[in-house]
C-alpha cells in the first residue's frame, strides 16, 4: 500500500527569467504518479499549481511563456513548495518579493525545494543556514560567497536536509522530484514514473558525470575541435601524445601546450575522460560485460578500468550499470 493515500498539492514559483525545464520537468514528473482509485482506476496523485509573483504572464529564460494558475496573495495550503531556478531569481525586485514570501509560509510546508538556481530565492531567508546543500555546479562557488552559512556540496544531484530540499542542475530536478515520489508512494511508484518518462529512476555519482564530457568539444578552438571526436572514434588505438601530435602535425611539446589552452588539462587526462565518457555509453546499452568494455576503449585491464571509473564518477560500473534497477531504489 502507497504511504499516501489522498492527493497533495505541490506549488512550484513562477517569475519573469525562470529556466523553463526547471519547471516543466519536475511538474511532468508529478503528473505522472497516480494513486488507486475506485474500482481500482489509477487518479491523480498530485495537483501541480505555479503561482506568480503577480498576475501577469512569466516570460522563461528560453522564450516560453508560463502563465500562472495562482498568485503568491492567493495561493491555496501546500504540501510542497518547489522554487525553480532562472537569471530572474538573481534580480534584486524579484528575489526580495519571491524570498519574502518563502520565508512567510515555509512554517505551513510539509516540504521546501529549490532546483539548480532556485536556491537563490531560498537561501536569503536562512531557512538554509548550517544545512548542506547543493546548486548547479556552475553557481555552487558564487552562493558558498554569498551565504556562507550554507554547507555548500558542488557534486551533489540533490541534497536532502530535514525537510529541506537542494537541487543541481535542470535535469536534477527530475531526480528530486522521483525522490519525493519515492518517499510519498514508494519506490515501485517513482519507478513506474520513470519509465513513463525514459528517465533514470535514480542516478548515482555526482554532477561531474553529466557536465564534464561536453566541455571539451565547447571550449576548444579552430582545428582542435575536431580532436575530441578522432579520439572518441580511435578509442581503442594509440592514443599517446606522440601520436596525437602527429595527428595534428605539431610537436608532442607543442601539442601539450596546445591542449591545455582548448580543454585545461593534458592529453592524458583529455583521453582518459573521453575513454571512460564512452564507458559509460556502453555501459547504458547493457550490451558486454566489464572487461570487454574496459578493453574496448582503451584500458589494459579491467582493474585499471574500474579505478579509473570510480575515481572520475564515484561509483565502480557494476553499480553504474545496475542504478536502473528496482535494487537500486
Amino acid at each position: 500500500m502507497p504511504a499516501m493515500s489522498t492527493r497533495k498539492r505541490i506549488g512550484f514559483l513562477v517569475y519573469d527569467g525562470i529556466t523553463a525545464l526547471d519547471l516543466t520537468g519536475p511538474a511532468e514528473a508529478f503528473a505522472c504518479a497516480t494513486l488507486p482509485g475506485p474500482r481500482g482506476a489509477p487518479r491523480a496523485a498530485y495537483e501541480v499549481v505555479t503561482i506568480g509573483l503577480d498576475r501577469r504572464a512569466c516570460v522563461s529564460e528560453s522564450g516560453v511563456t508560463i502563465v500562472p494558475s495562482t498568485t503568491i496573495a492567493a495561493a491555496p495550503a501546500l504540501d510542497t513548495l518547489i522554487v525553480p531556478g532562472g537569471n530572474g531569481l538573481r534580480r534584486d525586485e524579484i528575489n526580495r518579493k519571491a524570498a519574502a514570501w518563502i520565508a512567510s509560509n515555509a512554517p505551513r510546508l510539509r516540504r521546501v525545494a529549490s532546483v539548480c538556481t532556485g536556491i537563490y530565492g531560498l537561501a536569503p531567508t536562512g531557512l538554509l543556514d548550517g544545512r548542506r546543500v547543493t546548486t548547479h555546479w556552475k553557481f555552487a562557488a558564487d552562493v558558498a560567497t554569498r551565504f556562507p552559512k550554507l554547507d555548500v556540496a558542488p557534486n551533489e544531484l540533490f541534497v536532502k536536509s530535514d525537510r529541506f530540499y537542494t537541487a543541481a542542475g535542470i535535469t536534477a530536478g527530475i531526480d528530486l522530484a522521483l525522490a519525493l515520489i519515492a518517499e510519498d508512494l514508494g519506490a515501485a511508484a517513482a519507478l513506474a514514473v520513470a519509465r513513463e518518462l525514459v528517465v533514470y529512476v535514480k542516478r548515482d555519482g555526482g554532477q561531474a558525470q553529466f557536465s564534464e564530457p561536453l566541455r571539451f568539444q565547447a571550449s576548444a578552438r579552430e582545428r582542435f575541435g575536431e580532436l575530441a571526436a578522432h579520439i572518441t572514434a580511435n578509442l581503442g588505438r594509440d592514443l599517446s601524445v606522440d601520436a596525437l601530435a602527429d595527428k595534428m602535425a605539431v610537436s608532442p611539446r607543442q601539442f601539450s601546450r596546445q591542449c591545455h589552452a582548448n580543454f585545461g588539462c593534458s592529453p592524458a587526462v583529455l583521453v582518459r575522460r573521453l575513454r571512460l565518457d564512452e564507458a559509460r555509453r556502453r555501459l547504458h546499452s547493457r550490451a558486454g560485460g566489464i572487461e570487454r568494455i574496459a578493453s574496448s576503449v582503451g584500458f589494459r585491464s579491467a582493474d585499471a578500468f574500474r579505478r579509473a571509473f570510480e575515481r572520475e564518477f564515484g561509483l565502480n560500473p557494476s553499480a553504474y550499470r545496475g542504478r536502473f534497477s528496482r535494487s537500486t531504489l
